[in-house]
């Protein structure tokens, strides 16, 4: 390790114990950040750049690589205020003198509008671990967990986490432990509550281990899935369902909102299936089928 990669390394650990300790982040937010420095020091590693020597320029230079991998608006907008966090904290124990990030803005997330699926390609993707010829079971579980993010729209990280004892299904819901662990219940449908029933009974009793726990999706070690294993197959299967749009596990969740609201399900309702806090969260997704709106327009206005 040479002497850059060194002083990296040691600032990133003064700042992600500042924000365990003196900040009380909480543990998904600070592991967000660490993912979102090191791509951000490693880049600056590449460009031979000593943390002292970095202007806003730099910065800007490593903001446009993101833009050009085609990150989400709200992952943008992470990104920058981690990089602007970190800064100002070297600053503020005399690392640095000066913060070049400290004009940095986030974009404008209101301008953003999330990838969605149709119908049609929701569908053809939840077909697709069965469309590979399984070399084992674990179609089953890729199916269940498929099934189970479109059904129910919940976050990548309340999916991981799901507990078996939180599974209500004969009543048709699950519970889960959302954003500062809020507690709601959310409907699931038959179709994911076969899957889920099935993959339990063929291939999760397979899975356990002695030192399990009560996780609902398991990997082949009998641990808890990880959101990268969930990333990746997600993006399997995509290519295998012939989708070209750059979607991941989050995509389900706008997917789900989206069809809902089309469908014409109340705002409020859909609010609390998400577990938004504040509905102007939830109306982001009003504003995806426009040809929606004007339809509906079109059928009940008298001067339509």
């Amino acid at each position: 390790m040479n002497s850059l990669q060194l002083q990296y390394r040691s600032v990133l650990e003064n700042f992600l114990n500042y924000m365990l300790i003196e900040r009380n982040f909480a543990a998904n937010t600070r592991e967000s950040y660490q993912n979102d420095l090191k791509r951000y020091l490693l880049f600056m590693q590449e460009c031979s750049m000593p943390m002292e020597a970095i202007t806003a320029h730099h910065i800007n230079e490593f903001i446009n690589e993101l833009f050009a991998i085609g990150l989400e608006a709200s992952s943008m907008a992470r990104n920058i205020s981690a990089i602007r966090s970190f800064h100002k904290f070297l600053v503020t124990e005399h690392t640095l003198d000066g913060n070049p990030a400290e004009n940095l803005h986030l974009p404008k997330l209101g301008q953003y509008l999330p990838t969605v699926l149709t119908v049609n390609e929701t569908m053809k993707l939840l077909e697709a671990p069965l469309v590979q010829t399984p070399q084992s079971n674990y179609f089953l579980r890729d199916k269940a967990m498929l099934e189970l993010l479109y059904a129910s729209g919940v976050r990548v990280s309340e999916l991981v986490n799901l507990h078996q004892q939180n599974l209500y299904l004969e009543a048709g819901f699950i519970r889960i432990f959302g954003k500062g662990s809020k507690e709601r219940l959310v409907p699931v449908g038959n179709s994911a509550i076969e899957w889920i029933n099935r993959y339990q009974k063929e291939l999760r009793i397979g899975l356990v281990k002695h030192n399990s726990d009560d996780y609902l999706f398991l990997n082949a070690h009998g641990k808890k899935l990880s959101r990268m294993a969930l990333f990746s197959m997600v993006k399997k299967y995509a290519i295998t369902a012939g989708i070209e749009k750059n979607i991941s596990p989050h995509t389900f969740r706008h997917t789900f909102a989206t069809h809902l609201l089309e469908g014409g399900a109340d705002l409020r309702a859909v609010q609390e299936m998400l577990g938004h806090s504040s509905i102007v969260t939830t109306q982001i997704y009003t504003h995806i089928d426009r040809s929606f709106i004007k339809e509906v327009h079109k059928t009940f206005h008298p001067r339509g």
